[in-house]
């Protein structure tokens, strides 16, 4: 049984102390000190299992197995997604849970094929909901984002206050250089898509091919699925 401990608010000063502490800590302190400030059941983890997500996926398997990973299954995933997943938890012994939205709810959204006409609404129904009655019982979230990949990400912090839960960005001031290098040495899988053009990968309706997250939402001024504004 998952046992989850009770839920607190960090404070801004609290954050300050935080920013401060963790700046100039390499990654693999930052996660080590991470369950030395947080407990493991104050802690969410979660992952798209996209592009180049074995490279945070590494680095936690290697400070903290026991560390439980959602997977938010949008019902729109790739095949590639899903067996991508398969293969990075056998491959780094992760545990994976996976969420998804009601059912009907989704059902809807395949009938009305949301994703064409409102794309911020399916997201909605399909990701941010299913999420948010799982975080309202963790302390802190984990977040694999990087500053460069977005407007909205390069004005993060490693710590940020987010509504009733502190974010933890623990690759956010990791260059793309020093994560493609990072890749390399360590030979990490690439998902299988990404080998036909795929940088930034989601769900199959909303996804083309492009550099960075350009093919998100393709012919669409949206660049977030709202999970992490």
């Amino acid at each position: 049984m998952e046992v989850i401990a009770e839920k607190r608010i960090v404070t801004a000063s609290e954050v300050a102390s935080l920013n401060k502490k963790y700046r100039n800590l390499n990654l693999h302190e930052r996660i080590e000190e991470l369950y030395k400030d947080f407990s493991l059941t104050e802690i969410m983890l979660t992952s798209s299992f996209a592009a180049t997500s074995a490279f945070l996926l590494k680095l936690f398997s290697e400070v903290n197995r026991d560390q439980l990973i959602y997977f938010i299954d949008t019902g729109y995933h790739f095949e590639e997604t899903l067996k991508y997943r398969k293969k990075l938890s056998e491959l780094y012994g992760l545990r994976v849970k996976s969420i998804s939205a009601i059912k009907e709810e989704h059902d809807f959204t395949r009938t009305d094929e949301t994703w064409k006409k409102n794309p911020d609404f399916c997201c909605h129904i399909n990701k941010v909901k299913p999420l948010d009655l799982i975080k309202a019982k963790y302390t802190v979230w984990v977040s694999g984002l990087m500053e460069w990949q977005s407007d909205h990400r390069s004005t993060l912090d490693i710590f940020e206050n987010r509504g009733e839960i502190l974010k933890f960005y623990p690759l956010l001031d990791v260059t793309k250089k020093e994560r493609d290098d990072f890749i390399a040495k360590h030979e990490l899988p690439f998902h299988p898509l990404v080998s036909k053009g795929y940088s930034s990968i989601g769900c199959s309706p909303c996804t083309a091919p492009g550099e960075e997250r350009s093919g998100r939402w393709n012919n669409s001024p949206k660049t977030e699925c709202g999970l992490h504004l």
